[in-house]
């Protein structure tokens, strides 16, 4: 216990030493590494093209909020001056002034004093500032004054040192750096009478404003010019001026007076009230040494640093409240009291007034919410509850976890959802006096009540209930309404009022509950109009703020229309607290939390997006216009400007080659790449949150790849042609060879075919002739087996007659032995059919082809054809036939008329020819 009270005296005594800041406006600073430049910016202006220019030493620094731009002169040498005159930007440096102009997206200069021998030799003359004047426009050097009208430069030389020269209405006023200020007509000067003080002073500005003259000296603080002379500013901040180091000073609109100062940054004052603003080094600004003043059509400022540009939103309708010590925290809530703000963070709950925050004592820890109930500040706090009320704070109650506070839509009721349930104060005149909702015993996030009897609560997990209570809040009973409907993603359910009708945001749905059906219906507005949603804010009854995609923005409700208004993702990216984003209704705006600060919102603000749009596409760092061609394979980067830099810039999507998706253009930059070649078109879209609405569309064509350019083509087709040709010809002479060889191999071939053949023929010869000697050796073995069977049978009858005859003495039967022999050998006549058979199986061919050719022919004339060609004569034919010699020729005499052979025939040779 002791530790904790010395740990709270520790941060108390903290926190009233520690100093805030005021609500400041939005600051983007730009350092070297950002534009790679060099240190000091000496000149800011916005051309025409609505680009900001800055003369950075050896650069001129181009800025279309997407892409920086350095250019050097072609003599290198420091730039000192900027002026923006048409699509002119009149530059002024070392010996040498010109202008720019831009062209194929790149900037180019033209040199006026070329060949002109303006400058002295001794002199080391810059021009240090250009302005128009009487439909001149003026060189200024320290020295000198070079009045150019478009053709001719006149110069005037100053018998003394001069810091700047100073156009206001129809007066020039010189600045001398020890001679005060002199006014210029012409060739001659003359100080102004009354305004000796401004001797030995160095004057950086002369402005008027209603009708009233300012000089802004460098350490004498603010004159101001009056018939009689001049006299100090009677302003409070003059005196803190003095030794601020005035460097640049000009009025802007809304009664607002900027000072950049040598060594407190930039002070705002505003000049209905006198009260200022000083953002310096100790809150946003990089650095406090300012060199210059511009500003854009927004009538914000652009800030050139002794090193560094910054952009300072000071005509924005958002300002912030930064806590860069870190002692502060993650603010959680925040709210308006009488003398400032009280804050409800991660490390407390603290009170800011006049420029100074202290944390209430015993309060370190987490705190979580802010509500205003009857005039008194009740906030939420780990350690229960707490009442602010005449700067006193005091604790309600010890309930830990005080997350959100609601009221009852239909009574004067107010329930609190804690770590352990939900506390309900029925009477907010004695907020000490609650009662608990028993039987939900657990970490409720929100709660809301539209109907009597009964309550919706939140789980911080998962999980929706729907609480039914009698008249004195006892619980009747606990539906867990995600269940009975079957919706089974019910983690971090939101809960939200909207003209008294409560809706849950569950899983990127919205519902409503259908109390005929006891379930969740989908509830077709809101899902219509807000999809993509991750926390929506009430404000009242017709405004709220919604995230949706990472972006905030503000909703008006407009019967069953919603208006939709923008709120830049550059001021708070980072910064919000998820699922914990709470707003603060004053009655001059809204305030909602951030990790390390708060954001302040003007309630009249509408961010009407300027639609306006142009586009810069490039491809190897070369201008590609609107339907032209890039090479394959090569990145384009387009560069989508919209010529706005502050609050009410456009927030854009793409679409490429109209594809359903929308993608966010991130800094202005959209880089394609690995794009196939041929046609393709890029829609911009500027969104408000509902729609997507079309302003600007780009087309262009990706080349053919290299291997199918017309060139690579043609020698393609020539390479082809080539080949085709080499092929035909090496086809052709393999085709002449192969003829050639074919034709020695047909002589080959033929050769051995004819070698072969005659070989064959030779074969075929020798087996024809070798048939032939078989056939003939058959025919003269049937002869001899003829000749011997005849030879063997006549002898054996021959034999045996003789033995007869030698035997028998007896005549009458000698005779008839002798019958008996010759019978006996006609017996043995069946034999000489068993010759005649094997002779006719040997010629059976023979007889085949003779039958065939010759189909009239006797089984007789067979016969003897067969005796014939077996070569037999007819004396051998005779006995064979059993005829007589006669009988045989006679026989092949009428052969020879059935062959139709002519008496110069050989019937044998004709016979062996068959």
């Amino acid at each position: 216990m002791k530790s904790i009270l010395l740990k709270s005296l520790f941060f108390f005594f903290i926190a009233l030493q520690l100093q805030a800041q005021e609500l400041l406006p939005f600051v983007e600073n730009y350092s070297k590494s950002d534009y790679q430049g060099d240190n000091q910016i000496w000149n800011v202006v916005q051309g025409k093209d609505d680009a900001m220019y800055f003369a950075n030493n050896h650069y001129l620094l181009r800025y279309d909020g997407v892409k920086w731009e350095k250019y050097t002169l072609p003599n290198k040498t420091i730039i000192r001056s900027i002026l923006i005159e048409g699509d002119k930007i009149y530059s002024g440096s070392y010996k040498e002034f010109g202008y720019w102009y831009r062209k194929d997206g790149t900037m180019h200069y033209v040199s006026i004093t070329k060949n002109l021998r303006l400058f002295d030799e001794k002199d080391n003359e810059e021009i240090w500032k250009i302005f128009r004047f009487n439909g001149s426009l003026y060189f200024q050097s320290f020295n000198d004054v070079f009045i150019y009208n478009g053709k001719t430069i006149k110069k005037i030389k100053f018998p003394f040192l001069i810091s700047y020269c100073f156009a206001v209405d129809q007066n020039l006023y010189v600045a001398s750096v020890q001679n005060g200020i002199f006014r210029m007509k012409d060739k001659y000067i003359a100080n102004p009478k009354g305004w000796d003080v401004l001797k030995k002073t160095v004057v950086h500005a002369i402005e008027k404003y209603q009708n009233k003259t300012y000089i802004f000296t460098q350490k004498k603080g603010v004159f101001v010019v009056d018939k009689n002379g001049l006299k100090s500013w009677d302003n409070p901040i003059n005196e803190m001026l003095k030794s601020a180091t005035i460097n640049v000073a000009k009025f802007i609109k809304g009664e607002k007076l900027i000072i950049g100062t040598g060594n407190r940054g930039i002070i705002i004052l505003d000049l209905k009230n006198n009260s200022y603003k000083n953002i310096e080094r100790d809150n946003v600004l990089m650095n406090n040494s300012v060199l210059s003043l511009g500003f854009d059509k927004e009538d914000d400022l652009w800030v050139g640093l002794d090193n560094g540009i910054a952009h300072v939103e000071v005509n924005s309708p958002i300002s912030f409240f930064y806590d860069n010590s870190g002692i502060l925290g993650s603010v959680y809530a925040v709210a308006t009291i009488n003398k400032g703000y009280l804050i409800a963070s991660n490390h407390g709950i603290f009170e800011y007034s006049g420029g100074k925050f202290n944390m209430m004592p015993t309060t370190q820890g987490q705190a979580w919410n802010i509500s205003l109930i009857d005039g008194k500040y009740i906030i939420g706090h780990n350690d229960g509850t707490f009442s602010y009320e005449n700067n006193t704070l005091n604790k309600i109650n010890g309930v830990s976890g005080g997350w959100n506070m609601s009221k009852s839509s239909i009574n004067n009721t107010y329930f609190q959802s804690t770590y352990s349930g939900i506390l309900v104060y029925d009477d907010p005149s004695n907020l000490s006096e609650y009662k608990t909702i028993k039987d939900l015993a657990k970490p409720i996030k929100y709660v809301a009540q539209n109907k009597k009897n009964e309550i919706w609560a939140a789980d911080n997990y998962r999980g929706l209930y729907r609480v039914l209570l009698d008249d004195n809040y006892n619980t009747l009973k606990v539906e867990n309404v995600t269940q009975q409907s079957k919706i089974k993603n019910d983690f971090g359910i939101k809960i939200f009022e909207f003209r008294k009708e409560i809706l849950f945001l569950i899983n990127n749905v919205w519902y409503t509950y259908n109390s005929i059906s006891n379930k969740l219906e989908e509830n077709d507005l809101f899902n219509a109009s807000f999809k993509n949603v991750t926390d929506i804010v009430s404000i009242d009854e017709d405004h709220f703020m919604v995230l949706q995609n990472g972006i905030l923005y503000h909703i008006y409700a407009e019967g069953n229309k919603f208006i939709w208004n923008i709120i830049q993702e550059k001021y708070y990216k980072g910064k919000l607290i998820n699922e914990n984003l709470r707003i603060f209704k004053t009655d001059n705006d809204y305030l909602f939390n951030l990790d390390d600060g708060f954001i302040s919102l003007k309630l009249q603000y509408e961010n009407k997006q300027n639609s306006k749009v142009e586009l810069e596409a490039f491809s190897n760092d070369v201008l590609i216009p609107n339907e032209s061609r890039i090479k394959f394979n090569t990145e384009l980067k387009i560069n989508v400007i919209s010529g706005i830099y502050g609050a009410s810039k456009p927030n854009l999507f793409y679409k490429l080659d109209k594809s359903k998706e929308f993608v966010p253009i991130s800094d202005g930059l959209i880089i394609l790449n690995n794009l196939s070649s041929g046609y393709h078109s890029v829609e911009i879209f500027k969104h408000d949150g509902a729609t997507y609405d079309k302003v600007l569309s780009y087309k262009f064509k990706v080349a053919e790849p290299w291997y199918f350019s017309f060139w690579m083509i043609l020698l393609y087709l020539l390479i082809i042609g080539a080949v085709l040709f080499f092929y035909y010809k090496w086809n052709k002479l393999r085709y002449m060879q192969k003829l050639k060889l074919q034709a020695e191999e047909l002589k080959h071939q033929r050769e051995i075919l004819e070698m072969e053949l005659k070989k064959e023929n030779e074969l075929n010869i020798q087996e024809y002739e070798k048939h032939i000697l078989e056939l003939e050796l058959q025919t003269k073995s049937s002869e001899v087996a003829g000749k011997s069977l005849s030879i063997a049978k006549q002898t054996e009858m021959i034999d045996k007659i003789q033995s007869i005859l030698e035997t028998e003495k007896d005549f009458s039967r000698l005779k008839n032995e002798i019958k008996k022999a010759i019978k006996i050998n006609e017996v043995n006549k069946h034999e000489w059919e068993i010759f005649e058979t094997n002779l006719n199986q040997i010629h059976n061919e023979f007889i085949i082809n003779l039958s065939k050719k010759y189909p009239h022919l006797t089984p007789k004339d067979i016969k003897l054809c067969v005796y014939l060609k077996m070569n037999l004569s007819s004396k051998e034919i005779a006995p064979m036939m059993n005829i007589s010699f006669r009988g045989v020729e006679l026989h092949r005499y009428r052969l020879r008329k059935k062959l139709n052979l002519t008496q110069d025939e050989n019937l044998s040779k004709f016979l062996l020819t068959l």
